[in-house]
């Protein structure tokens, strides 16, 4: 029996030498340690030893148990450590290979362009204000001089919700409420961002699109300030060298009124297809604020006066980027957006 002990030791070393796969050291495992394996059916034996032999057979018994488990536990934990070394081998991560680059998010235009514009105001002590986008046709209308049926609300065609509720066509309303709010106090001093709707949709033309109206009552206002502050708007936002032409023009709210023109971005002044060869593009409306529209939201039009203007951030930013078509701005294509 002590001979059997001593060759399935042998036979178990060398067994466990040539496994390769951790299926195989099980195999091995049940097959001599088990219930059923070739080490107890050796031990079952010892019934029919003297009682002289049993010791000593039991102890090499136990001796071949033993050696045999950390035999098994030591080749198991050096087949695990060379498994992991050779998965790690095949899945292993070239580090010398350029990273899967991450897309990062970056500002739309427009919004670069309005906080560009928010920026310039505020520096010269304009406030931000805002107000409603469902506005009603006081507020929108009849408070800026457009009473109803007025011939000058045809270029505001628009989105009515009901006869008396609309989508607002500009941020001028903020204007009045904002007067409303503050009257008899002086001075106002403010720029409306945000959007506003219209019936129109070309190249050109959004139904929805951003505005930023301006406001300034004070005493003794005059035309020279607004001049001056939208001259120096235009070379902050164009460049120092841009020149601006101020052409009469016709707005309810504002008398006088002029419409704003600055060099052309493109070729300086000189003529080119951009400008149509004029040398001048439009870039925003303006005029001092009519008496009727001090009047309505509290000043008196005799001690007090005040400027007015407003801009189209969509055509701000096609000017400022060299953009002929408004639909890029709203096609979401990261191709067009990645640019800025």
């Amino acid at each position: 029996m002590e001979e059997k002990l001593k060759r399935l030791h042998e036979e178990a070393h060398k067994s466990l030498a040539e496994a390769r796969t951790m299926d195989e050291l099980n195999e091995i495992r049940v097959r001599i340690l088990g219930k059923k394996g070739e080490l107890t059916q050796i031990l079952r034996g010892m019934g029919g030893l003297s009682s002289e032999e049993r010791p000593r057979i039991g102890q090499v018994a136990n001796e071949v148990r033993d050696a045999i488990e950390g035999e098994l536990a030591v080749r198991t934990a050096g087949l695990k450590e060379l498994l992991k070394e050779q998965k790690l081998r095949e899945e292993g991560i070239d580090i010398t290979l350029p990273g899967t680059p991450v897309l990062r998010g970056r500002k739309h235009p427009l919004t670069i362009v309005r906080e560009e514009i928010q920026d310039i105001f505020l520096g010269l002590g304009f406030s931000i204000a805002e107000g409603p986008e469902v506005e009603t046709d006081y507020y929108n209308f009849e408070a800026l001089n457009l009473p109803k049926d007025h011939p000058a609300r045809d270029m505001q065609d628009t989105f009515f919700i009901s006869p008396e509720t609309l989508l607002r066509t500009h941020t001028s309303p903020v204007q009045v409420r904002t007067m409303e709010k503050t009257a008899p106090e002086l001075p106002v001093k403010i720029i409306v961002p945000g959007k506003v709707y219209r019936r129109d949709d070309d190249a050109t033309h959004s139904p929805m699109f951003n505005q930023v109206e301006g406001l300034a009552v004070d005493r003794r206002i005059t035309f020279s300030d607004l001049k001056g502050t939208l001259d120096l708007f235009a070379r902050l936002m164009f460049g120092m060298k841009t020149r601006t032409r101020f052409r009469p023009s016709f707005f309810p709210f504002t008398e006088p009124s002029a419409e704003v023109d600055i060099s052309c971005v493109i070729c300086g002044g000189d003529g080119c297809r951009v400008c149509s060869h004029t040398g001048w593009l439009e870039i925003l409306g303006s005029g001092m604020v009519h008496p009727r529209v001090l009047e309505v939201s509290g000043y008196n039009s005799e001690e007090v006066t005040g400027f007015a203007f407003g801009m189209g951030v969509e055509r701000i930013t096609m000017l400022k980027y060299g953009i002929d078509d408004m639909r890029l701005l709203f096609d979401n294509d990261l191709r067009f957006l990645q640019q800025f």
